[in-house]
């Protein structure tokens, strides 16, 4: 059940459009800022407030990657899997988050710190290897460097 700020979040989004439709990327980033992902029941209330189907709506959701349709940790890791971070060394860096949290990709730590997944680039093609923990860009990756980086994020 949505909460009333999340409603009150999602009333101002539709109306800064002029079509309810046109709000559905902004509401379900309200959606998943307030409960870190989006699940069926908000997709169906939120279905209701924007006058779609559910399905449309889920549509929109899982063609972005970065709208969350399970649960996810804390914090966000998502590695850059693109060929210049591949080069750069990308496999050294995806093997010591997988032994260092435990995890592999889609997976969240049993803390519910972290979760990890790929994405295909961040764009910074020559401070490669990188990652992004939630907003935040790492960049220029080592083994020995993750550790400290990691530390930052409770």
């Amino acid at each position: 059940m949505l909460t009333e700020e999340e409603i009150h979040e999602i009333t101002e989004e539709i109306n800064r459009f002029p079509v309810k439709k046109a709000a559905c990327i902004e509401a379900l980033k309200v959606i998943q800022k307030h409960r870190r992902w989006v699940s069926d029941e908000s997709i169906e209330e939120l279905a209701e407030m924007l006058e779609m189907s559910p399905g449309e709506i889920d549509d929109v959701a899982t063609f972005y990657n970065l709208v969350f349709r399970k649960p996810v940790g804390r914090h966000v890791i998502l590695i850059c899997d693109s060929v210049s971070c591949y080069i750069m060394g990308y496999q050294q860096i995806l093997q010591h988050l997988k032994v260092k949290l435990g995890i592999v990709y889609g997976e969240t730590t049993r803390d519910d710190r972290f979760t990890l997944l790929p994405i295909p680039c961040l764009g910074t093609c020559d401070h490669a290897p990188a990652f992004m923990i939630d907003e935040d860009l790492h960049r220029d990756l080592t083994p020995e460097n993750i550790d400290d980086i990691l530390t930052k994020y409770k």
